[in-house]
């Protein structure tokens, strides 16, 4: 198998032009041409999986020098938008192919009876947005950790409900 995450089809070393702590992350952000066949890749079916990379870190631990900052980021609230926007938009894969890499390979690979919507399957759904665009800040970051290459960008793609073993657990709800 093999997998990628959103931020290395999305970002380019070129994205670290201010030191930003929060795209320090392992491996680092490469090159334009390494996210193009980042993307080949997903398109060929070589890469058969998106996997969040959720590395959530203190403040203390980001909001430092780069050279002390830990490696890592967070990817649960952005790592499907950005997929909708580099992935979906720019036709490198279509809805059922991007499913197939976040939760229906991922399922299989693990040897987990998910990922699939049918009868008799665990209700573990999101329901989402696919058209709404909304800028991802910290106030709307609902993980306790706030390190977000994607801080202040406009994305497109909100969970608008998580349904987790068929009950509700999330509600899209903006902040006042």
């Amino acid at each position: 198998t093999c997998e990628t995450a959103p931020h290395y089809f999305a970002l380019s070393e070129d994205d670290i032009i201010d030191y930003n702590t929060n795209m320090k992350i392992n491996p680092p952000l490469r090159t334009k041409e390494d996210v193009a066949a980042i993307k080949a890749g997903l398109k060929d079916k070589t890469i058969d999986v998106i996997a969040s990379d959720h590395a959530p870190h203190t403040e203390n631990e980001k909001d430092i020098e780069f050279d002390r900052a830990e490696f890592g980021k967070i990817g649960l609230e952005s790592g499907l938008a950005v997929s909708i926007m580099e992935l979906i938009d720019k036709k490198i894969l279509t809805w059922p192919e991007l499913f197939e890499k976040l939760a229906v390979n991922p399922a299989k690979i693990l040897g987990v009876d998910q990922g699939a919507l049918s009868v008799g399957a665990v209700a573990d759904i999101i329901i989402i947005d696919a058209e709404k665009e909304f800028i991802l800040d910290k106030k709307s970051i609902v993980s306790k950790s706030k390190n977000s290459p994607f801080i202040g960008k406009k994305v497109k793609g909100s969970v608008e409900y998580t349904i987790f073993n068929g009950k509700i657990v999330y509600i899209n709800i903006p902040p006042l």
